[in-house]
């Protein structure tokens, strides 16, 4: 039997410790899971070095890592979804199931959800981990465990370009080519998307996108929103949906002043609490303003994704841009 349980803990800004922690026994519906790939998120990054996301903030010792997959090692009485041996991807989230939000399917609203990494709940950036085994998913056998951790990002994207009603022949700017933008920009592709530019103060990341198949780029160089609006006019004309994964002022305002009137954006991006908006304009032109927190039901979708080979490029992708 494992004696050790090697963790990777933040306990305050600048402050992140490996340390051995006691090996968890299992709940009744719960599977004790040996981990075996967990990507760094920027989350990750920003609780260690800045102690807090917005108003999430550590405030006593947390185990990093929500991007992951493992292997069962042992399951509670009341699990039979599972057995020991079975390479699962993990859904990060598990909330409560009883209230409003749970029961209309859109659970990753519930404010009891148990998050990875998010304080106060630890993450799974350690060698043995219990997670409910109904949010533990089956990877087919010629799916690896690096695949199966970036189920989590991919779920993201999967999210987001449905909040946005991405479907065939949509003309969508995404703003940001970091991993989340990437991913979005391969999921509105997979959706059917015809015309996709996408934004970044990075040559680097824009050259990536390209070669991902973004049929436009445009390269930040201005924080006039205006400005930049044109820019994206002049190569695509004006997109029926825009998917905001920077958090920056500037490019939230680019979403609502360069999106056709009737279209929608969506933000991922975390940035300032506060940020100015021409909200009115949006009003207007009937633009609609959707949030993104995490996502709900769609890693199951993901798994799909996978299993026919389309997560191959994600994975080298975002190994390309140092995810790991």
């Amino acid at each position: 039997m494992a004696t050790r349980n090697l963790s990777v803990v933040v306990y305050a800004k600048n402050d992140l410790r490996i340390e051995n922690r006691p090996i968890p026994e299992p709940g009744p519906d719960e599977v004790l899971l040996k981990m075996a790939k967990v990507g760094i998120c920027g989350s990750d990054v920003a609780y260690w070095t800045k102690g807090a996301i917005g108003h999430f903030v550590v405030k006593e010792p947390m185990v990093l890592g929500h991007e992951s997959a493992g292997v069962v090692t042992k399951c509670g009485k009341n699990v039979t979804s599972l057995v020991p041996g079975d390479r699962v991807a993990i859904e990060p989230g598990v909330p409560c199931r009883l209230c409003d939000f749970c029961k209309k399917g859109r659970y990753n609203l519930c404010p009891d959800v148990y998050f990875c990494a998010t304080p106060p709940d630890n993450g799974n950036l350690c060698q043995y981990y219990t997670h409910a085994a109904d949010f533990c998913f089956k990877l087919p056998d010629h799916v690896s465990l690096e695949e199966g951790a970036l189920l989590e990002p991919l779920s993201v994207g999967v999210h987001a370009c449905e909040r946005a009603g991405v479907t065939l022949g949509s003309s969508v700017l995404i703003c940001g080519a970091g991993p989340i933008g990437l991913v979005n920009l391969l999921v509105a592709k997979a959706m059917g998307a015809t015309k996709v530019c996408i934004t970044d103060i990075a040559e680097n990341r824009l050259k990536v996108a390209k070669e991902l198949g973004a049929d436009y780029t445009v390269l930040v160089k201005t924080s006039d929103a205006e400005t930049l609006a044109q820019e994206v006019k002049e190569v695509m004309g004006m997109p029926d949906k825009t998917i905001e994964c920077s958090g920056a002022e500037t490019s939230i305002r680019l979403g609502v002043l360069a999106t056709k009137s009737g279209g929608v954006i969506v933000l991922i991006g975390h940035g300032p609490e506060e940020v100015k908006i021409p909200v009115v304009i949006a009003a207007a032109r009937e633009v609609d303003i959707r949030g993104v927190f995490r996502y709900a039901n769609k890693t199951a979708v993901a798994v799909a994704t996978a299993a026919t080979g389309g997560a191959s490029t994600i994975v080298e992708q975002l190994q390309l841009l140092h995810l790991f």
